[in-house]
């Protein structure tokens, strides 16, 4: 048997392609089972200088994502020539099996297309998001980062029942406290006072939590390195244009250090209905009536999981998210938004990683220095991506699994 802790896109493709090759797999989850349109229920934020978002529950943070899936973005080639692990085929593969492909026209909203055309008329070109959506079944209604009602999304949900089928043993509500290890080798894990035996354990939980793990069992870690992919949105009033009902992130605009992506947020409509000295405009405005664009950049590596989470700001971070809302706001303001109403939300980061970091905490296979003992997260990515990393993670995963077969065989 193989136990994987943690059911996001690297534990859970572990399981679903183990147990497709009839390897016993008992996945570990320490959230509850949900129903993907109450996702959002299962949100936890980690309070930094950088706010840090994730979900806790089955399926992982996947359930929230937008469903962007940017090769781009994927460090292909940092991965191949800093670690020697050449992922185009398992890339490939993901992009396959999630069926990665641009949305249809029709799947674009107006406050998209104002965006995209604002753009373009200032020399920027915006290209479509390759999303992990079924066209065919997704119905607009701004809900994919909240869980999307239709089951349009690819999620981990998918291979975690896939695994099922085939026969992994799927826990919930358990959280992992321990990686039991003796003589150099790992013999199973500890949640509570339950002891699970097995000489194989991949630990997929996260770039918050898997570190805490190697390094209660002595081993190294690089919990001083977290990255997050931090991100603002800058935006202000269009009446109408209805943003908040769209797609989100459906088009891009990919710069060496951060990317800009249509993007609508609550934190956004507070801020202009807010009066007073803060950084409200104190306008009368609906939800429909406002127009946004991420800046998400590649954030630098001085983030700390230690007993408590830390991730600030650098110099250099903060002239690229400047940088980036200089060029947002130009295409706002050539989009018809009066720069009068300009608001941004507060920092917040939700791609953790970069705390297991391969040639640190693995090496190119994955293993730790314990036999039996691996890992596959974005807490093994070599730096911050800024971009989704859930092709990545499904891809080293798929990587992994072809190491594992072999000693499982």
């Amino acid at each position: 048997m193989v136990i994987v802790v943690g059911s996001g896109a690297g534990g859970a493709t572990v399981a679903k392609e183990l147990a497709a090759r009839r390897i016993p797999v008992k996945l570990i989850e320490r959230g509850p089972a949900i129903e993907e349109r109450e996702a959002f229920k299962c949100y936890s934020r980690t309070d930094t200088e950088v706010a840090i978002l994730r979900t806790v529950c089955l399926g992982g943070s996947t359930v929230v994502s937008a469903g962007n899936g940017m090769r781009l973005r994927c460090l292909e080639s940092e991965l191949r020539e800093r670690n020697g692990i050449d992922l185009r085929a398992e890339l490939d593969a993901a992009e396959r099996e999630l069926g990665v492909s641009v949305l249809p026209d029709v799947l674009f909203g107006e406050g998209t297309k104002r965006i995209m055309d604002a753009a373009m008329s200032l020399g920027f070109s915006m290209e479509k998001m390759p999303k992990f959506i079924d066209g065919a079944r997704c119905k607009p209604g701004g809900r994919c980062v909240f869980g999307c009602p239709e089951g349009a999304k690819w999620t981990a949900l998918r291979f975690v029942r896939e695994a099922e089928r085939a026969g992994a043993e799927v826990v919930v509500n358990t959280a992992v406290d321990e990686v039991v290890v003796r003589g150099g080798e790992v013999k199973g894990v500890r949640c509570g006072e339950k002891m699970i035996r097995d000489d194989i354990v991949v630990l997929s939980a996260g770039a918050l939590d898997t570190p805490r793990l190697l390094e209660k069992s002595g081993l190294p870690a690089s919990s001083d390195s977290l990255f997050v992919d931090t991100f603002i949105t800058i935006g202000g009033v269009l009446r109408g244009i209805g943003l908040n009902r769209e797609v989100t992130m459906n088009s891009y605009i990919g710069f060496e250090e951060f990317m800009l992506a249509p993007h609508f947020s609550n934190h956004l409509v507070s801020l202009l209905r807010q009066g007073g000295k803060g950084r409200g405009r104190g306008l009368d405005v609906s939800s429909s009536d406002v127009i946004g664009i991420m800046v998400k950049i590649r954030d630098e590596e001085q983030g700390e999981v230690k007993e408590v989470v830390s991730k600030g700001v650098t110099g250099h971070d903060a002239a690229n998210l400047a940088e980036g809302a200089s060029i947002a706001g130009s295409i706002l303001e050539a989009a018809g938004v009066d720069p009068a109403t300009f608001v941004v939300t507060p920092l917040r980061g939700a791609h953790p990683g970069g705390t297991a970091k391969i040639g640190v905490a693995v090496d190119r296979d994955l293993a730790t220095e314990v036999e039996g003992l691996y890992v596959v997260d974005a807490s093994v990515l070599p730096e911050a991506p800024g971009g989704p990393p859930i092709l990545t993670i499904v891809a080293l995963a798929k990587y992994l699994t072809r190491r594992l077969t072999g000693s499982c065989s």
